[in-house]
């Protein structure tokens, strides 16, 4: 006869227990964490911090490195969408500013 092993982590009411570090975020929790690090340079600092664990909870630190993770896609983006502007349409409308002050 065996016997089970598990039964200090099986509470009375037959939940899971599951420990403080793995706790599940609430929507609540996401929409907040959102909101935090859309401010403006303390919202950016509070993501670096989360992101290289300044929270015990696994979910934030994960959900903080994939917000950096989409950050940094959204910059790389721009930059290159600038810098097509900046190759092609600046360099007609300054030629245009040119001919006309002739």
């Amino acid at each position: 006869m065996s016997t089970n092993n598990n039964q200090g982590y099986m509470p009375a009411n037959n939940q899971v227990y599951i420990p403080p570090e793995y706790q599940p975020i609430s929507m609540w929790g996401y929409f907040g964490y959102q909101i935090l690090f859309a401010i403006p340079f303390i919202g950016f600092i509070f993501l670096i911090v989360f992101a290289c664990g300044g929270k015990k909870n696994v979910n934030v630190k994960n959900f903080a490195r994939s917000y950096f993770c989409v950050l940094i896609i959204w910059i790389v983006i721009i930059a290159i969408v600038l810098a097509i502007v900046a190759a092609t349409g600046s360099a007609s409308y300054l030629s245009q500013l040119a001919q006309q002050t002739k």
